[in-house]
């Protein structure tokens, strides 16, 4: 008896020894486990900052360029409305009355001009500008010493206005180009409006 008593309190002292090891152990791997969701649960956490911050940066980015492309599918329409309006400015200019014509002409000679001596070059088709127009202009510059235009034997394709020449020294006046100056003038201001 004495050796079943001596087995059996070997089997039980190795029984508490292996559940206390057993317990030590579950311990440990709970401590761990318990690590390792901390650790998972904090990756987790900078994976959805991480996400989330690249999803902010990717709607930015999209709002950002959808914003583009509507200014310059403004700026694109604005830019054609400027089209119809030049053209139909160009057309009303060319329309002008005789009185309305000559008064334009008259102002626009009368800030071009630098010194009095330049010759006025008109349009081919130009018939309300003529010497007398010319004589006119140089005695309202006569004051300043600059009325001594003189209208040129030489004609060209401006489509309206003329250009004031001095020898190689050309300051054009032409519809043409005054209306483009202005356009350029409203496309920066366009182009403003595009990145503010």
């Amino acid at each position: 008896m004495d050796g079943e008593k001596v087995t059996e309190k070997i089997l039980s002292d190795a029984k508490a020894e292996a559940d206390k090891i057993k317990g030590e152990a579950q311990e440990k791997q709970n401590a761990e486990q318990a690590k390792l969701d901390e650790r998972l649960a904090e990756y987790q956490k900078q994976t959805e900052t991480l996400a989330h911050k690249a999803g902010e940066d990717e709607k930015s980015h999209r709002l950002s360029a959808a914003r583009m492309d509507i200014a310059k599918q403004l700026l694109a329409e604005k830019r054609n409305i400027l089209d119809q309006v030049f053209a139909e400015a160009h057309k009303r200019l060319r329309r002008l009355s005789d009185e309305d014509h000559r008064r334009l002409m008259t102002s626009l000679m009368r800030q071009a001009v630098e010194t009095g001596e330049e010759e006025v070059i008109i349009d081919k088709n130009e018939s309300r500008i003529d010497q007398s127009f010319i004589d006119g202009v140089n005695q309202q510059l006569a004051s300043d010493n600059k009325g001594n235009l003189k209208l040129a034997s030489q004609r060209e394709d401006l489509g309206g206005g003329f250009i004031l020449r001095r020898g190689k020294i050309r300051n054009n006046a032409s519809f043409a180009v005054l209306l483009d100056q202005a356009r350029k003038e409203l496309e920066i201001e366009l182009a403003k409006d595009l990145f503010s």
